[in-house]
């Protein structure tokens, strides 16, 4: 089999299309770029979804962490301590037993005329059950990414508001929102980069792989079996996730631009010139 006929058959075999049993021989570069490249989806689709449901969930958090109502700050706290007092791969492996444990035929709520009824089958699959903890995971941390921003917004901002007349919301939106975003963007990066690492930990937990459909890391655990070698697998898992880090920085850097675009210190830096009257 030659190296495109390896990718065609195992491309996107992650995702339950070529070949359905893994390479019994071989086990050259071109399989394991291949395979582990697959397996990456996986990673890029936890990372994503978790990241993009995160970040509002994250807002929530913050806000009502800074809240001055009881009944707001407390859960919110809770829930922060919570997952970031605990370690990523045991919540993983709780979600799982504790999912595991909801009826197989689903929910029944019985609405008066009818029953409705919630399937809840789907919950302990990895692409559903380890999203959610990836989910409330990030949003645990992210959300005091936001809250240290938030308490860091200059005081003369919040003044020149309430100067104009401005209150509730359109406070918010205006001066308080972009603020903290500009402010939270450098580690809330880093925070990106460090959930889609974390992402390599779904197939290592409880939640198992089906039909041996596994991310990165799991490929790569695969043919360090196979081979007795893990100097080969490892580092191109490494390879991809590199590569990976550099396009997150990249848009991230590109929002962070944005963000400071009126700040003076983002302006376009002027050419050097010689100036002979201070030439000495």
């Amino acid at each position: 089999m030659t190296c495109w006929e390896t990718v065609q058959a195992y491309g996107l075999r992650s995702l339950g299309y070529g070949e359905r049993l893994l390479p019994r021989e071989g086990y050259d570069l071109c399989q394991q770029f291949t395979l582990i490249g697959s397996g990456l989806i996986w990673n890029i689709y936890f990372g994503v979804l978790a990241l993009a449901a995160g970040f509002f969930l994250a807002i929530g958090l913050a806000l009502a962490k800074g809240s001055s109502r009881l009944w707001l700050r407390k859960p919110a706290d809770w829930f922060v301590f919570v997952f970031r007092g605990s370690p990523l791969f045991i919540q993983f492996f709780l979600a799982y037993q504790l999912l595991v444990l909801l009826p197989r035929d689903g929910i029944q709520l019985p609405l008066g005329l009818f029953t409705l009824t919630i399937g809840t089958d789907w919950v302990t699959k990895a692409w559903a059950g380890a999203l959610l903890v990836l989910f409330l995971n990030t949003a645990a941390y992210s959300a005091e990414i936001f809250l240290g921003a938030l308490r860091s917004i200059p005081k003369g901002d919040l003044e020149a508001a309430d100067a104009y007349g401005l209150t509730g919301w359109k406070k918010f939106r205006r001066i308080q929102w972009p603020t903290m975003l500009r402010l939270a963007w450098p580690a809330y990066t880093n925070e990106a980069i460090f959930l889609f690492h974390a992402t390599t930990l779904v197939f290592f937990s409880g939640f198992p792989a089906f039909q041996q459909r596994g991310d990165a890391l799991y490929y790569a655990s695969f043919f360090a079996g196979k081979t007795f070698n893990p100097f080969v697998s490892y580092p191109i898992v490494a390879f991809y996730f590199i590569c990976l880090t550099l396009i997150l920085i990249w848009l991230f850097g590109r929002v962070n631009a944005r963000l400071n675009r009126h700040v003076p210190s983002n302006a376009r830096v002027r050419r050097a010139r010689l100036l002979p009257q201070i030439v000495r």
